[in-house]
């Protein structure tokens, strides 16, 4: 395991994965956000930004908290807050000129996507940073470069609980990392290509990403949320109110101190 201090993760520019688990979207209400967006059979929908450092826009407020998240400022709107619990995929970028070549993965960890369920939002990113502690993520991480299937990673598990009013609800499936479908070299391949190809356009939620990144100055280092798991019955239809402590963690199976997980939590 490595620690990943928040500060040195402030340079490092941050995105997402939409649809990148079956049956998340339909969950959140947000699939009819991508009737004019094509994907190839089970490939994700697109990529999102939730943060790009040096931006003048909302997108440049530094988001990324250890231990809290903050509700958003009083709308005339409901604050339908709901946890996404995520994979967080810390990777080195390799740059040619203005184009992403190739990601290197080099640590995993825990990361909360949290999301305002705002029906209309023109563009994901609107969902997404609402200023300090709008996502969670975990101080440590899995210290993996092996992707693979068979790899390091086949053990490993996501789960998410929610802690409301005393008691404990289990918010998001418990689900293998390697259940994504897209997931290791097949994944970073295809944000590589997205980086270069997706322009995004007014009538689909999404952007130019990659123009966004080298606006940010070419960075090192990215964060990816490759995608949210599917919720519990619970999670689908509950959301986040003052109180409440949403835990997201990944686990490894492998490890002797997995059947304990739960207490461990509580």
């Amino acid at each position: 395991m490595i620690d990943i201090a928040l500060s040195d993760m402030r340079d490092w520019f941050g995105f997402g994965v939409a649809g990148n688990f079956a049956g998340h979207l339909e969950q959140a209400g947000e699939a009819v956000d991508f009737v004019n967006v094509a994907s190839d059979g089970e490939a994700p929908k697109g990529i999102f930004p939730w943060y790009a450092p040096g931006s003048e826009t909302f997108l440049g407020e530094f988001p990324l908290s250890n231990d809290e998240t903050r509700l958003p400022p009083e709308t005339d709107g409901p604050l339908n807050l709901q946890i996404e619990p995520e994979v967080g995929l810390a990777c080195r970028v390799v740059w040619r000129g203005d184009t992403v070549v190739t990601l290197e993965p080099f640590a995993l960890g825990a990361f909360n996507d949290c999301s305002i369920r705002r029906p209309g939002a023109k563009k994901i990113s609107h969902k997404k940073n609402w200023g300090p502690a709008s996502k969670g993520v975990s101080r440590s991480f899995f210290e993996i470069a092996d992707l693979t299937p068979d790899g390091p990673t086949a053990t490993l598990r996501l789960v998410c609980l929610l802690h409301s009013d005393g008691e404990e609800h289990a918010y998001g499936v418990d689900s293998p990392v390697i259940g994504y479908s897209y997931y290791g070299e097949v994944l970073l391949d295809w944000i590589v290509e997205r980086l270069a190809n997706q322009k995004g356009s007014e009538d689909t939620p999404l952007e130019d990403v990659g123009a966004l990144m080298v606006a940010s100055g070419h960075p090192e280092n990215v964060l990816i949320g490759i995608g949210a798991t599917r919720y519990t019955e619970l999670g689908e239809s509950t959301f986040l109110k003052s109180g409440d402590d949403a835990i997201v963690r990944v686990y490894d199976t492998a490890d002797d101190a997995a059947a304990e997980l739960r207490q461990t939590v509580r």
